[in-house]
């Protein structure tokens, strides 16, 4: 069922606000646990055909549960507009996290057809109309500003992670150019203060020091979805940059910052 957008955050607070305990706080798990949303190279099973999203490697690096709540084919519009951003508020405990990817899916053009994923081009609260549908579509940062502060609104620690790169080595030589989802995504974090980590060029930077033939064995059969191999780097690159950022998630992580491969950008 779709949302009306411009309406999800009053919604979702005071659905919120209606579950809160007498004291005004929200009831925390004893055990937080993180939940991922994103699309398929996050989710499980990835691009499909050998492939794997890298939200499935992540609770090897951490001493609390994750639920893999990435689903292929997503955006954070369709994410939005399907409700899937409302079920996770409505699961949410205060305590938990919600890491939040999105990118590779939210492209494209709104000029005569609309494929139901693509956002309005803009980094704030532009709005363009679908020329298919005829509703308003909002920006990637209005779509992922909003669910964060409904999220943050129950007490969830909100971090918003920077699209996977295509196969930097897909030309031969390494190239890396971030896209516009890259900077967008850290508007979003700046924009509600939460946590914000740079997962495309941690993933860059890994992928380089590892050479053409490596990290072409990666992607088995295109140049966005990675194997389970490739995906464990990918899991180990958002580690790394968790540990980097030192914020809350890192007081979760089993791993020490050196012990991760990389650098800390």
């Amino acid at each position: 069922m779709k949302l009306l957008v411009v309406a999800l955050l009053p919604v979702l607070v005071a659905s919120a606000a209606a579950r809160s305990q007498p004291d005004g706080t929200f009831e925390k798990r004893a055990t937080p646990t993180v939940y991922l949303a994103g699309d398929s190279t996050m989710a499980k099973g990835g691009g499909g055909s050998g492939t794997e999203g890298w939200g499935q490697y992540l609770g090897y690096s951490l001493n609390i549960p994750v639920v893999n709540d990435a689903v292929a084919g997503r955006s954070a519009r369709s994410y939005t507009e399907e409700g899937r951003f409302q079920t996770l508020v409505d699961t949410v405990k205060s305590g938990d996290f919600v890491v939040i990817e999105f990118g590779h899916n939210d492209g494209g053009s709104l000029s005569t057809t609309d494929n139901g994923r693509t956002d309005c081009p803009g980094d704030g609260e532009q709005t363009c109309t679908s020329p298919t549908t005829g509703e308003t579509v909002y920006t990637f940062v209005f779509y992922e500003v909003e669910a964060g502060k409904a999220l943050q609104a129950k007490g969830a620690n909100v971090i918003f992670s920077s699209q996977t790169p295509n196969n930097p080595w897909e030309s031969g030589t390494f190239e890396y150019t971030p896209s516009r989802f890259v900077g967008y995504a850290q508007k979003a974090a700046s924009t509600i203060g939460a946590a914000y980590v740079d997962h495309g060029q941690y993933v860059a930077n890994r992928f380089q020091s590892l050479g053409l033939s490596t990290v072409d064995s990666f992607y088995p059969n295109d140049h966005t979805h990675t194997s389970p191999q490739g995906a464990n780097i990918v899991s180990a690159a958002f580690v790394k940059g968790v540990l980097c950022a030192n914020d809350v998630l890192a007081a979760h992580v089993k791993n020490t910052t050196s012990s991760v491969p990389g650098s800390c950008i």
